[in-house]
């Protein structure tokens, strides 16, 4: 029988998916509003991802959010990171 500990790659794995993003401000303002809780993004390799509005709220500027990103989930689709790549900081 395998053991597998807490924190051990196996027990889970995790999978990167890449991104970008042209959400100008006054778009961006329904999502901090609550009007919509998910953002729906297409990534790189052509597979569609949702994940909840409010992660990315630290990447939000006075022009809305741009950039290429990094959404780091883990196997049972949960997100364990969030990150800007590249774009307007």
């Amino acid at each position: 029988m395998t053991e597998y500990k807490l924190n051990s790659p196996r027990s889970m794995p995790e999978r990167e998916f890449r991104f970008t993003l042209s959400i100008p401000r006054q778009e961006y303002l329904r999502y901090y509003q609550g009007a919509a809780g998910h953002v729906v993004v297409r990534s790189l390799c052509g597979l569609r991802l949702r994940f909840p509005a409010r992660l990315l709220r630290t990447f939000v500027t006075h022009r809305g959010v741009y950039g290429e990103f990094s959404l780091l989930i883990d196997d049972a689709n949960r997100v364990l990171h969030l990150e800007r790549l590249s774009g307007t900081a």
